[in-house]
């Protein structure tokens, strides 16, 4: 898990708009977040796309794994073979 470097990964605002094809690309390229800030505070976030999806994909992931625990511990289960034969599935 890569977390942010405050150091090189706060921008403010004002350098957005000097040099934003930069920005971007540094962002791409590190794979790391940058924090824009205005007047000293976080206010958004630039990130890749590419990262952007899979830190998502990860976190729905992890949403289901939790889920899928708290079913268990909850007694909400079903056998593989009701799932195969709600899923149509012969094998």
């Amino acid at each position: 898990m890569q977390t942010v470097k405050f150091s090189e990964d706060v921008i403010p605002l004002t350098d957005v708009k000097i040099n934003p094809g930069k920005l971007v690309k540094q962002t791409v390229d590190s794979h790391r977040p940058m924090l824009l800030t205005s007047r000293g505070r976080g206010v958004a976030v630039l990130q890749g796309v590419a990262d952007f999806e899979a830190k998502d994909e990860e976190h729905q992931f992890m949403r289901a794994i939790v889920q899928g625990l708290m079913d268990l511990e909850e007694g909400r289960e079903i056998s593989l073979a009701d799932v195969k034969r709600q899923l149509k599935l012969n094998s």
